[in-house]
């Protein structure tokens, strides 16, 4: 992990920054045709800067240049070892830049910029890295045919794809789509959210430093209207990955079915549960993973644990640990090293988690400008904070008195997204995870898996793919199979 610095020395960075204000597109930094965007610092309520932000005819201009370079084969027909070349030299270019690209996330986000620093950078960093090294090491396949033919099973790059980012991890959610999707050799469009669009651009710059080709990858600032609608409409759009609300993704579809039937992958939201069964083992490290699980980003975490489903036989000690655990996750300014939580993403959303703050909190509870300390509730299974994904940082805790309750009640949700169990019995924890309806289940921890691992939902929390893993490359790719017959022809024809 990079060592952290002063407040003073962020704070001295921020000051520095030279931030991206326009569409990247055939690379280089253009005027828009949309509005002026007024980026905030969620935190402080300043602005950043304002961007030139993209409209239609920009998304047919940057579609045009990216079937062009695709077309072109400089990139989608290089060979698979150069194209990690060029991705480990991006990665360097984001090293050499990391203390920048963290103050630009925090600054933009309102995320703490210890974990900017110690997550979001080096974990963006190493997504890139691990793909651009698979790439050279995915063998295709032969099917078993007999003695007569040869058939080839091979992948080949989907062709023009649109990644459609959120505003909870922007970078580390960049680099999930631009990984697999460049080292496969596409072309990518992204359309960030509008709220956090400065990582995106500047690493959009750095790439065509590193070598990668005009038109192959292209940043396009705007609203959903204006960019994202036209990306999902779009005839010459192969592929859209989208990161975001369920609500969304199923408007990709739409436009999917109404377009090209392009192929859609969705990661969305999530109700997540953590199952603490009688029998937990070792509370204080339950409490440890269910705070973080909980509070992490702040909340806004499509895997954040919001539900704690707990055995009444453990309810009261684990309760008193959390609140224990709790009181140590210091909020406030984003770029003091000292806090685990920053600001919310703006007033909007702060207002949508606040009206979850109703009756008294078992900790928590106050709100001061767009800061939301870690808040707790008791409540029963049918309350709408146990229900709905709220997206901050409020933990609803249910009590149950068996286990078949517990799994029941993990189920009892639209979203399918990550779950967790704690038990010290091994058969327990491994039928528990197996009735679990979700994409990923932790045994005695939280977590996502890593980046060799596949992530996504099941139920209203995903579609079409994964993130993650090898299986990340197949969704940016077409297989195709390839038959060779092997007769002589001189022996005649045997069709028919």
């Amino acid at each position: 992990m990079t060592e952290l610095l002063t407040r003073a020395e962020y704070a001295a960075i921020a000051a520095e920054i030279d931030l991206p204000a326009a569409p990247f597109i055939d690379g280089k930094f253009r005027k828009g045709t949309g509005p002026m965007m007024e980026t905030v610092n969620p935190a402080t309520g300043d602005v950043l800067t304002r961007i030139s932000t993209a409209g239609p005819e920009d998304v047919d201009l940057a579609v045009s240049r990216a079937r062009e370079a695709f077309d072109r084969g400089d990139w989608s027909r290089l060979h698979p070892s150069e194209r990690k070349d060029v991705l480990i030299k991006l990665c360097k270019l984001i090293t050499r830049r990391q203390n920048e690209l963290a103050v630009m996330e925090s600054l933009d986000s309102g995320k703490p910029i210890r974990d900017c620093v110690g997550i979001d950078v080096p974990e963006t960093i190493h997504t890139i890295k691990w793909h651009a090294e698979l790439v050279d090491k995915i063998y295709d396949q032969a099917a078993p045919t007999g003695d007569d033919a040869i058939a080839m099973i091979v992948r080949e790059p989907i062709g023009v794809v649109a990644a459609v980012l959120p505003w909870n991890f922007p970078m580390l959610m960049l680099a999930w789509k631009i990984g697999p999707a460049l080292a496969a050799g596409n072309s990518v469009i992204v359309k960030p959210a509008e709220q956090t669009t400065l990582t995106a651009l500047r690493i959009a710059e750095l790439a065509h430093m590193a070598g990668v080709p005009r038109g192959v990858l292209q940043v396009l600032p705007g609203d959903g209207p204006s960019v994202g609608e036209p990306l999902g409409l779009h005839m010459d759009v192969d592929m859209v990955s989208f990161t975001g609300s369920t609500e969304t993704g199923k408007r990709f579809l739409r436009y999917a079915a109404d377009s090209n039937m392009k192929k859609i992958v969705l990661e969305c939201g999530g109700k997540n549960p953590a199952v603490v069964l009688a029998d937990a083992e070792n509370l204080d490290h339950v409490a440890g993973h269910v705070v973080n699980a909980a509070f992490w980003n702040m909340g806004e975490n499509c895997s954040a644990t919001s539900r704690l489903i707990v055995h009444r036989d453990v309810k009261a000690p684990l309760m008193e640990r959390i609140v224990a655990r709790i009181r140590d996750w210091k909020t406030g300014d984003p770029l003091d090293p000292a806090n685990h939580l920053g600001a919310l993403i703006d007033a909007e959303h702060c207002r949508k988690v606040s009206s979850y703050l109703k009756g008294e909190a078992v900790i928590g509870g106050t709100v001061d400008g767009n800061f939301i300390v870690p808040t707790v509730y008791e409540v029963s299974g049918d309350d709408e904070r146990a229900r709905e994904e709220i997206f901050g940082p409020i933990l609803s805790v249910i009590e149950v008195a068996s286990t078949e309750e517990a799994i029941a009640l993990a189920n009892d949700t639209a979203y399918g997204l990550a779950a967790a169990v704690f038990t010290a019995n091994t058969r327990t924890a491994i039928r528990a995870a197996r009735d679990i309806r979700a994409g990923t289940v932790t045994v005695n921890c939280y977590g996502e898996g890593d980046i060799s691992t596949p992530f996504g939902g099941y139920k209203q929390s995903g579609f079409g793919g994964r993130d993650n893993g090898a299986q990340a490359h197949d969704q940016f790719t077409e297989i195709k199979t390839i038959w060779i017959d092997l007769t002589d022809p001189a022996e005649g024809d045997n069709v028919g």
